[in-house]
């Protein structure tokens, strides 16, 4: 579409510069299909094409592609801002945020998959919650005060700004399960516990409130499901999404746990 132009020599002060607008491109996307609940689904790839809009993001074209031609289409969302974690995906086989990702940043075909990893739901819609809730019981990801009992009418210990903002920066995690899906190791092992897992322990081992110690924590990460089992291809700090030093915290845990005698 072309609009019209006012001429050069137009110097009116209620002139407006109107400059051509470009057509837009016809975006192609392939996407993974199967409905698991279905014994008569069978696992394809179906195209769709739209025309891309100013400041399109992933999210906005799956939710026109859901709108206007295939209700059936399964993918989650929650907060369309990069918190929730709910609509990571492959993105052209990267795992990434649906509602952080532009599409002009993006090739005109886009191929889009569930993460691999965890089970599927139907599409692009995985059960990232299953995971990360075994993960966390098995890691006991919360703090384990000394004291049995807890007098809630005492102030809480202070805490230094600069540690709290440390412990701040790995809390950041929003368990999307993108550092999973980049992992060969994950990919290989279903019980390794990957970028995420290590990065939770890494935030207790900071917290003076959390009584264990390196050996507690040898015992819940000191195998090759745990930091040992690291191959440290860093596919997790290339795609987290929040840009969390998940490198150096694998570091400095196996560094630690090296440390821990029998």
């Amino acid at each position: 579409m072309t609009a019209n132009k006012l001429p050069a020599n137009n110097k009116g002060s209620d002139s407006i510069a109107i400059t051509e607008l470009e057509t837009p491109r016809l975006l192609t996307f392939n996407i993974f299909r199967h409905n698991p609940a279905d014994e008569n689904s069978q696992v394809h790839r179906q195209k769709y094409l739209i025309e891309e809009a100013p400041s399109m993001t992933l999210f906005i074209a799956l939710n026109e592609i859901r709108a206007t031609q295939d209700p059936s289409l399964q993918f989650d969302f929650v907060c369309r801002a990069g918190i929730c974690g709910s609509c990571a995906m492959l993105i052209n086989a990267k795992p990434g945020l649906a509602c952080r990702t532009l599409t002009k940043d993006l090739p005109d075909i886009i191929n889009l998959a569930p993460l691999p990893g965890f089970n599927l739901i139907g599409d692009l819609s995985v059960n990232t919650g299953e995971w990360m809730r075994g993960m966390s019981e098995r890691l006991e990801t919360w703090i384990h005060l000394q004291e049995e009992l807890v007098d809630l009418s005492k102030i809480e210990e202070k805490m230094a700004p600069k540690l709290a903002t440390d412990i701040y920066e790995l809390e950041r995690c929003i368990e999307c399960g993108c550092c999973i899906a980049a992992c060969g190791t994950a990919q290989m092992r279903e019980s390794f516990i990957a970028g995420v897992g290590i990065n939770q322990i890494a935030r207790y081992k900071l917290d003076p409130r959390d009584k264990r110690t390196d050996a507690d924590y040898y015992q819940v990460i000191g195998t090759e499901n745990g930091v040992f089992g690291c191959m440290t291809l860093l596919g997790c700090e290339d795609t987290c999404p929040k840009n969390l030093p998940l490198a150096q915290q694998i570091a400095y845990m196996r560094r630690k746990m090296a440390l821990v005698k029998d």
